[in-house]
């Protein structure tokens, strides 16, 4: 990637979605990676979300590079590693911390300096690979104890003092 952002994400077979990782300048989709070593399809989607400007490699010249080349296949090696890493740590936050302590990371994760997040509940479920509904209860949740405000594709944090002890609680 040489410009803007591509979100890589995976649809299941029911339809539910999860964020698997997010592509930016200098780095590579490791999917795509897995896919021309082993010649398989792309098993997930990647979605634009800016302009983007990318490189693009043919199965052989792939190939010959990593042959012909020690820096471009330490690149493609560490990213890979990197990357992998990533996912298992990905993998083991969804099976293994609950969903409102995940939820409340994120939210202070986009939050970042200002309490007003502008995302759908579609979205929050896309990203933590949970469905709408079961995101919407924990929101209402978050409301009633008087954390957030939820408004139409707005989220206004109240308590960020409340979400980082949830978010901190099984740490």
């Amino acid at each position: 990637m040489l410009e803007g952002q591509i979100r890589v994400q995976q649809t299941s077979a029911t339809g539910r979605e999860i964020v698997l990782y997010r592509i930016g300048p200098g780095e590579s989709c490791i999917l795509t990676t897995a896919c021309l070593f082993s010649h398989r399809p792309y098993p997930a989607m990647g979605i634009t979300e800016s302009a983007v400007k990318a490189v693009s490699l043919s199965q052989s010249v792939f190939e010959r590079l990593v042959a012909q080349s020690g820096i471009f296949r330490e690149f493609v090696f560490n990213a890979y590693g990197n990357r992998l890493t990533d996912l298992l740590a990905l993998v083991e936050d969804v099976v293994f911390t609950r969903l409102d302590v995940r939820l409340a990371k994120k939210l202070l994760e986009l939050g970042g300096a200002t309490p007003c997040i502008h995302i759908t509940h579609q979205a929050l479920a896309t990203e933590l690979g949970s469905a709408r509904e079961v995101i919407s209860r924990a929101l209402k949740e978050f409301e009633i104890r008087g954390w957030i405000q939820r408004s139409s594709g707005q989220i206004q944090i109240i308590h960020p003092q409340a979400l980082r002890q949830l978010a901190h609680s099984e740490c």
